[in-house]
């Protein structure tokens, strides 16, 4: 089964294998009505671009923090681990800004939607939320976008059960911020962390990238995290467990 839907801004793609007997194929189906709805739901309660939604309410005062949801509690914790961890380099209470969790919001809520799937009783899917992957029951094979050649892969990953997440700088430009300094983060051309929760992947990436080249080390250091970067130049590091069944130099 494959389903490719709009959410959030980006593309949302689903491959589900658990397809092989009867009637499985119709469970499926209903797994990912429930996956698309919860991503639904989350874009409308926790976008910062949504004048109603819970983020936009609770930044403009009209909530106070005892009326939050045990959801965006746990994002806004997320959050403020990370701003303490990253000595403030992310940030998502920047001076001039308002209240933006969307590089914590992404990978979290793909997590949880994987975990619908799998709470469903389905072992075998990919899951692909703009580039970031959370992948069940493989062997399943995930390319790494060159960061200056659109049409090119640096690196291909064999993953059985786990996620990946990309921070780069050719989809949306300068858009990551180093909360030290209020400035677009430059240090890096791209950051892949390779972990066992997209929630994991995708902050730690999106935080090591607002560091600059000192976020390489820093995400290495994380507790379950490989890590696969690109400086400025075409110069790769990769820790050694980093599950790489092919690359190419970057350069």
């Amino acid at each position: 089964m494959n389903r490719v839907e709009h959410v959030m801004g980006f593309p949302v793609s689903l491959r589900v294998d658990d397809v092989d007997a009867p009637g499985e194929a119709a469970h499926a189906e209903a797994a990912a009505d429930a996956v698309f709805a919860w991503l639904r739901e989350v874009d409308e309660r926790f976008s910062p671009f949504k004048a109603g939604s819970e983020v936009s309410r609770y930044d403009r005062g009209e909530l106070t923090a005892d009326e939050l949801s045990a959801d965006l509690v746990e994002v806004l914790d997320l959050c403020e681990e990370y701003r303490v961890a990253t000595g403030g380099a992310f940030d998502v209470r920047l001076p001039g800004r308002g209240l933006d969790p969307c590089a914590v919001v992404k990978g979290w809520s793909v997590q949880r939607a994987a975990e619908l799937l799998t709470g469903a009783g389905l072992t075998r899917f990919c899951l692909n939320a703009g580039g970031d992957v959370v992948v069940s029951g493989g062997p399943w094979r995930v390319g790494v976008r060159h960061p200056e050649i659109a049409d090119k892969l640096c690196a291909v990953l064999d993953l059985t059960d786990g996620a990946v997440a990309t921070s780069a700088r050719y989809e949306r430009g300068d858009h990551i911020l180093d909360g030290r300094t209020g400035r677009p983060a430059t240090g890096l051309d791209s950051l892949t962390v390779v972990a066992p929760t997209l929630t994991l992947a995708d902050t730690v990436a999106t935080a090591a990238f607002a560091m600059g080249a000192q976020g390489v080390e820093w995400a290495a250091a994380r507790e379950g995290c490989e890590v696969y970067a690109v400086l400025p130049g075409g110069r790769v590091l990769r820790t050694g467990g980093f599950p790489t069944a092919g690359a190419t130099a970057a350069a």
